[in-house]
């Protein structure tokens, strides 16, 4: 009854007309996203973070959490019909998508992706209700201890997930955590890493970082290797599934659901693996194995599942914990934090309108993307057609203003450059900045816990390894550490990585 309570209050909050406006809004700009190749949904949440800062908290959120899953949607569109993924997460999609269309079945393909992610979003969203009040529960029983370990193990495990090396990734880690550490201690006040700037006393601001590393950088590079988009087909018909098309989609549909949902909440790239691990699954299981990569319908319909459960359950950290799952979670705590809401197990108890709406805006809109998806794939088609070197500008100008109207400062503007040019140098050394913005939100608050707990043990470091929660989550962190580094890991992170690129 409680949960039914809950969700009644969702509804009402989420169902007022200038939430739905902006939720709306939130998934034609992620499927917008999605469609074409660029800058991707972390860049896009990255630029628009500083525009909500005048909306009503509830409501930017369920702005910009419909722009990242709306970009699952939308990614599906060009990795199907040119096959370009506009989502990391639906470069699988495009193995078995794109021979679809190249057969004339364009139509079935894009109407599986759609109801396979319907399907997955609508049941993850009710996962995600269900777990979370337990698990919030559970958090609030933490104490600095716990969430140090759980910070720690939350780092490492988005360093074992990303894509690349683990060196660079464990660079990227503490390159985060050091640009966290600019401005005045929390304790003493005295300022650090400042170099004289009076304007990063209070430390760099998290939308510069954001915008500069993942918005404009990715820019430069997309101008870089810009290439010629050749659009299979001008017009989309039959999208409608056959009987066949259906019996062999349900259960592909079924498992990715699953199998989504329980790596969506893995940090560093959940969405991107469970993509991947349906693809793999669906292959092994199939009566059709020889079609995969020929056309197979199996092949489009549990990527596309897994990875749009897998993008609703990364707000179970979230919401519970405070704990990002992917760089567009942690944009979601600096939207948070913008507002001025800590993020974390309060949120459910001090705006349980804000909670609830949130998880219910998540049905309304993956019905809206369903709605737009197949009727509008005619325009969708059309915007492939648009030169990408007359976007960036109108992106470029529409961040500065963006970033200025935070704070009215000149400052934030520089910043953005600076960290556009380290950004877009990290790209070139195949450093992923993922990491780096998963490491300066965390850095803020492990170094918060760390110290507090030293504070509490009177300095005594054994309090992290004698609470059975604390030293339980820092033993899983070291054995995702041993793991990631095994031969048969790494050859497997390797072989998932270079059939996405």
């Amino acid at each position: 009854m409680d949960l039914l309570a809950n969700l009644g209050l969702g509804f009402d909050t989420a169902l007022t007309l200038n939430n739905i406006l902006y939720c709306f809004v939130g998934v034609l700009l992620g499927t917008l996203v999605g469609v074409l190749p660029g800058i991707g949904p972390t860049g896009t949440v990255a630029i628009l973070l500083p525009i909500t800062f005048t909306f009503e908290p509830v409501t930017a959120l369920i702005m910009l959490a419909g722009i990242y899953y709306g970009a699952q949607y939308g990614g599906s569109t060009t990795a199907i019909l040119i096959n370009l993924p506009g989502e990391s997460s639906s470069a699988v999609t495009a193995i078995d998508g794109y021979e679809m269309a190249k057969q004339g079945r364009a139509g079935p393909a894009l109407a599986t992706a759609a109801l396979g992610s319907f399907f997955a979003g609508s049941v993850a969203t009710l996962l995600l209700a269900v777990a979370a009040p337990p698990l919030v529960n559970i958090a609030l029983k933490f104490g600095s201890a716990e969430y140090f370990s759980l910070i720690v193990l939350g780092l490492i495990a988005s360093v074992a997930l990303a894509h690349g090396s683990i060196i660079k990734a464990l660079a990227m880690i503490v390159l985060g955590l050091l640009l966290g550490m600019v401005g005045q201690d929390l304790y003493s006040g005295q300022p650090r890493f400042t170099f004289g700037f009076f304007e990063l006393y209070n430390g760099i601001n998290f939308v510069s970082v954001a915008v500069g590393v993942f918005g404009v950088a990715e820019i430069l590079r997309n101008l870089e290797s810009e290439s010629t988009r050749t659009v299979l087909v001008s017009k989309v018909e039959n999208l409608w599934l056959t009987k066949e098309d259906f019996r062999r989609i349900v259960s592909p549909i079924l498992r990715g659901t699953g199998l989504g949902s329980i790596l969506g909440v893995l940090p560093g790239g959940g969405h991107v693996l469970a993509a991947f691990a349906s693809y793999s699954l669906e292959k092994k299981l199939s009566r059709n194995e020889a079609e995969f990569g020929k056309g197979a319908i199996e092949g489009v319909a549990g990527p596309e599942s897994a990875n749009n459960a897998a993008a609703q359950t990364s707000f179970i950290p979230l919401l519970t914990l405070g704990i990002p799952a992917h760089p567009v979670m942690a944009l979601m705590i600096g939207a948070f934090i913008i507002h001025g809401i800590t993020p974390g197990p309060n949120v459910l108890t001090d705006e349980p309108a804000l909670f609830w709406g949130l998880i219910a805006s998540m049905w309304i809109g993956n019905f809206l993307l369903v709605v737009l998806n197949l009727p509008l794939i005619g325009i969708w088609v059309k915007m492939l057609t648009i030169p990408y070197r007359m976007l960036f500008p109108a992106i470029v100008a529409f961040a500065c203003i963006g970033t200025y109207s935070i704070g009215l400062n000149a400052f934030d503007i520089y910043a953005i450059v600076v960290l556009a040019i380290i950004g877009y140098v990290l790209i070139k050394l195949d450093c992923e900045p993922a990491p780096l913005l998963l490491g300066f939100v965390l850095g803020p608050l492990l170094e918060e816990h760390l110290r507090r707990a030293m504070i509490i043990s009177r300095g005594d470091p054994m309090t992290f390894i004698e609470r059975p929660i604390s030293a339980g989550l820092l033993a899983v962190a070291a054995l995702a550490i041993v793991l990631s580094l095994l031969p048969s890991i790494r050859k497997k992170r390797e072989e998932v990585f270079v059939e996405e690129d």
